[in-house]
């Protein structure tokens, strides 16, 4: 799952570094919450990191390695060897998405790139390539102190070109300058929402994109002297931030989730595969929804989901099959809506993976799709039909995962219990605070 690089992939990074002019080098790898982490090599130093890979201090990395045990190796990926388009100066800058490895050569196992590696190899002992194409909305705002939006402008509207449009136009052209594929960008239901769309590709690739995706949001955005944020959900009393994760399993080539014959054009797998994330979602959503304020999204009437349900149009239900070409294989797909642009990716997908694969290997019958509206049901209609509901806090979240094994299998020791108390922390950090709300609503009448 993680080994050296072959020595025609090194050639092509070093043939690619000399034609370009490259002087720099910033490897990239991520901590157990999603932040990018990186550190820079020098031109000088790239074969030797190419071949051993170099050495960092991980002491300090969230929920990596005690002080005792700090000295780590990232290993280059060379195949996601870029030239960064910000730093296309004289001497032009490059990255590249790095392995994180023990000094003896060994994966590191609280590196999360590994950890979606290992849940890969897990589909692809059964034949299945998991395909993934996450929709990442996100808020320009005037900076990062506040709220102030750059537009008024609603869903799909076609905002002026000196706001937002223009911004979410150089940050197209600057991720496919970096061969990141983009199917469609577009404004989204609140003022100053927009959201890329990349193109669906390989679990892993996609997870290396995400990231690449919101730096380069963010970067485009501070060129320009405003602030774009993934945060789920910055303003009150106004949609959220969500990404929606379009996903299947193909086997030689073919896609496993497809069944010409169903009138959803779902295979068997594929719906033991909903069954999957059906039962298995409020144990994942500590992962899928990592922050205090990602439960703040999760709520009734913003287009995000609270229930357990599916559903082959309704945007309500937690799994939608979108119809956009009815009977189409290659389209054919499920999309899960709860999770938010602020999470790690290489853990959010690694644990969708494992609780679809849970529903397969079990042969977890998939209850009946829900079309109606759930928001508009009676509690009494959910009950009788078995909906249930997402966790309504971090702290709910947090009691399921901890619980569930599934995810602890998924992740791995190590990330699992790091991330776990990393998330009771900032539990306990948030419910102690006094809060805006408390001191306007309590402060003049106790």
């Amino acid at each position: 799952m993680t080994s050296k690089s072959s020595k025609t992939d090194k050639e092509k990074v070093l043939k690619a570094v000399k034609g370009k002019r490259v002087r720099f080098i910033n490897l990239w790898f991520t901590d157990i919450l999603g932040f990018l982490k990186s550190f820079t090599i020098t031109v000088d130093e790239l074969g030797t990191a190419l071949e051993d890979g170099a050495g960092f201090d991980g002491s300090s990395i969230e929920g990596f390695a005690r002080i005792d045990e700090s000295d780590m190796v990232a290993l280059p990926d060379p195949s996601t060897f870029r030239l960064l388009p910000w730093k296309a100066d004289e001497h032009a800058t490059a990255q590249m998405f790095c392995d994180i490895l023990r000094p003896g050569g060994q994966p590191f196992e609280g590196d999360p790139r590994y950890v979606l590696k290992r849940n890969l190899k897990r589909a692809a002992d059964k034949g299945y390539t998991f395909y993934v194409g996450p929709e990442l909305e996100y808020f320009y705002f005037q900076d990062s102190k506040g709220t102030q939006p750059l537009d008024e402008g609603g869903y799909f509207d076609m905002t002026p070109l000196d706001a937002a449009t223009d911004l979410r136009r150089e940050t197209v052209l600057a991720l496919e300058e970096l061969g990141i594929g983009v199917e469609y960008s577009h404004h989204e239901v609140a003022a100053s929402q927009h959201e890329i769309d990349m193109r669906y590709t390989d679990a892993l690739t996609m997870a290396d994109n995400v990231m690449t995706y919101r730096l380069v949001t963010k970067q485009i955005a501070l060129k320009h002297g405003v602030y774009a944020t993934f945060m789920p959900k910055p303003v009150f009393g106004r949609n959220g931030s969500g990404m929606h994760v379009h996903q299947s399993l193909f086997k030689n080539g073919r896609n496993a989730f497809f069944d010409k014959s169903d009138k959803y054009h779902l295979s068997a797998l594929a719906k033991s595969y909903i069954a999957g994330l059906l039962k298995h979602a409020s144990e994942i959503t500590a992962v899928t929804n990592q922050w205090v304020n990602s439960y703040k999204r999760l709520v009734p009437g913003y287009e995000a989901p609270a229930y357990l349900s599916w559903a082959r149009i309704n945007r309500a239900d937690l799994i939608r099959i979108p119809e956009y070409k009815p009977g189409d294989e290659n389209a054919t797909r499920i999309e899960f809506r709860s999770p938010d642009p602020a999470c790690n990716p290489y853990l959010a997908f690694s644990v969708m993976l494992a609780a679809g694969l849970e529903g397969i290997e079990k042969e977890y019958p998939v209850p009946e799709p829900v079309e109606e509206n759930v928001y508009e049901m009676r509690e009494a209609a959910r009950k009788k039909r078995k909906i249930g509901v997402l966790p309504a806090s971090l702290w709910e979240a947090i009691q399921l995962t901890e619980k569930s094994e599934v995810v602890r299998k998924a992740l791995g020791e190590h990330v699992f219990h790091a991330f776990i108390k990393n998330k009771k922390i900032e539990w306990d950090q948030y419910r102690t605070q006094v809060t805006e709300y408390e001191l306007k609503r309590y402060l003049p009448i106790l």
